[in-house]
């Protein structure tokens, strides 16, 4: 095993060093025709006269000119050199090198017809040629462009390539960009644990420069590249390593709270509308989760409009299927209700049945025009991609989700407060009779507040078409969490539901990492029967019909 790891190492080391010989090759090869400065050819004249030497101590120092100048063709000349394919005359005024089948003159880049009769090659050996890798890797750390200085560093630590460590040493100190200085100082830290001869001293402030970083690739670097021996440098690493492990899993942790913040304002959007119906009619609407339904169909045949009609203002479609999703959800609901729902207030049984019945209808009829299997429903670009945030990964989409909940939830919590529906709908749950009795209509009350809880039903499929499959069934995985919210929160208040919609999704997402997702919900659910047991009104209760009867 340990034979069969080293070689993968070797391998990956290989691949590793090619990959930026390959890069760098590539970047310096179109500006072979570039025309150099005169800074430059005299550099690379330097080099020449150097080359021309013959000694290898001479060569090295001719390596480093030629590495030094920034000439274009440095790079291409370099790899031409290892091969032993650089060409010197006799007295070290103009030399040529080979670049596959074509020779360029080392001093201009210009190509050449052929190569310069009588010129000898220039000796190397694997010394030399490591000097000359690590010479390339300078090459590329040293590029104009940060993203390239990056890749090259990032390339010289998976290559364990503890040469380049001088060019590092004096990177890591005239680096401009924070960001490639940054990163500089951590593939410095690296290679100079990898390396293991530098002093203790170096080797721990190493150490604690991964251990700032604070993420698993620098447990890994601390793991696999420390080559000392030394108590102190061991007792360092293992505590860098102990304190990453305890950031990772504090992370891990808010990471799952956050996790249930999304998953809470999914159950909020989807409960929200249900507890409005419930609170104020006390009907228990089995068709709840097919409003949702509706409202994520409605956004994909939205988008397909956009898709066909104005691909340019595909971004507009998300924000146009808002408003309609509430409609045409909306709508619906008010059929439901006059048709149905108004002949059976003092049947609740026979509500919840009817309200089952009309939820298998709705869903067999999306599935007769739009089919059984899902639809695509995209994102808009906005919603797309993500950031990270002291070590959280945070989508964009769930983000937006977050907030487009909240701004629902005060805008409900508005109409109820301060528009005459609302103060109807607050009357008419306070005490039916009596609101009735001072002239409010009741039934027109019921059925616009059906159509409201529908309506906001159908926003949340627009949201919840951000992040599940849109199929005739995407409603009912929510229906059950839909109760368990409003019943939890307390039937007819939204603060409660608020409340409780947060509370069971973090609450799930904790358990998730040691009980597994399925555990975790019937765990959430056992605790919630033996929650009800104790209070049945739920953590905020309101007085209303449901509660008076």
């Amino acid at each position: 095993m340990g034979t069969m790891r080293g070689l993968q190492q070797t391998v990956a080391a290989a691949f590793a060093f090619f990959a930026v010989l390959t890069f760098s090759i590539g970047a310096t090869q179109s500006a072979i025709a570039a025309e150099p400065t005169e800074a430059q050819k005299a550099e690379v004249a330097k080099a020449i006269a150097l080359f021309a030497k013959r000694s290898f101590g001479d060569t090295i120092q001719g390596i480093e000119t030629l590495a030094r100048s920034g000439i274009g063709h440095a790079a291409p000349a370099l790899r031409a050199l290892s091969r032993r394919r650089v060409y010197v005359n006799e007295d070290g005024t103009a030399a040529a090198f080979r670049d596959g089948r074509q020779h360029f003159d080392l001093m201009t880049g210009a190509e050449l017809a052929e190569r310069p009769k009588g010129w000898k090659s220039v000796r190397v050996n694997n010394r030399l040629r490591n000097i000359i890798k690590a010479a390339i890797g300078t090459l590329q750390l040293s590029s104009p462009e940060p993203a390239r200085r990056i890749a090259a560093a990032e390339a010289l630590l998976r290559a364990s390539d503890t040469s380049a460590l001088p060019a590092l040493d004096k990177l890591v100190v005239t680096e401009t960009d924070p960001r490639a200085k940054q990163v500089f100082s951590e593939v410095r830290a690296g290679l100079v644990l990898k390396d293991g001869k530098r002093p203790v001293a170096d080797q721990i402030a190493a150490i604690k420069v991964l251990r700032s970083r604070g993420d698993q690739t620098a447990i890994a670097i601390l793991r696999s590249n420390v080559s000392s021996d030394d108590v102190d440098v061991t007792a360092a690493r293992e505590d860098a390593i102990g304190a990453i492990e305890s950031r990772l899993a504090a992370i891990r942790q808010v990471q799952n709270v956050w996790y249930g913040l999304s998953l809470g304002s999914v159950l909020l959007l989807a409960a929200i509308g249900l507890a409005i119906t419930f609170g104020v009619m006390g009907v228990i609407n089995m068709a709840h989760g097919e409003m949702v339904m509706i409202g994520a169909y409605t956004t994909f045949a939205i988008q397909e409009v956009f898709r066909a009609y104005a691909p340019g203002a595909f971004d507009l479609s998300l924000l146009v299927a808002v408003p309609a999703a509430f409609l045409v959800a909306g709508a619906v609901g008010v059929a439901i209700e006059r048709g149905v729902i108004q002949f059976l207030y003092t049947r609740p049984l026979e509500t919840l049945l009817a309200t089952w019945g009309i939820g298998l209808i709705l869903q067999q009829t999306v599935r007769t025009i739009f089919g059984p299997t899902n639809r695509d429903v995209s994102a808009p670009s906005y919603m797309q991609g993500g950031f990270e945030l002291w070590g959280l990964a945070i989508t964009y989409n769930r983000l937006w989700i977050i907030v487009f909940t909240l701004v629902v939830f005060f805008l409900l919590l508005a109409i109820l407060r301060y528009t005459t529906l609302g103060l109807q709908m607050r009357a008419v749950t306070q005490n039916r009779r009596m609101a009735a009795s001072m002239g409010i209509r009741t039934g027109y009350v019921d059925a616009m507040t059906f159509g409201l809880g529908s309506g906001v039903a159908g926003i949340a499929g627009v949201a919840l078409s951000q992040i599940d499959n849109v199929s005739p069934n995407l409603g009912t995985n929510y229906i059950i969490d839909s109760f368990m919210v409003v019943v939890f929160g307390g039937v007819g208040n939204l603060w409660g539901t608020l409340v409780s919609a947060f509370a069971l999704g973090i609450t799930n997402k904790l358990l998730e990492p040691w009980a597994g997702a399925v555990l975790a919900k019937i765990a959430v659910l056992v605790a919630l029967i033996l929650f009800i047991q104790k209070r049945p009104r739920g953590l905020f209760a309101l007085k209303g019909r449901a509660v008076e009867q």
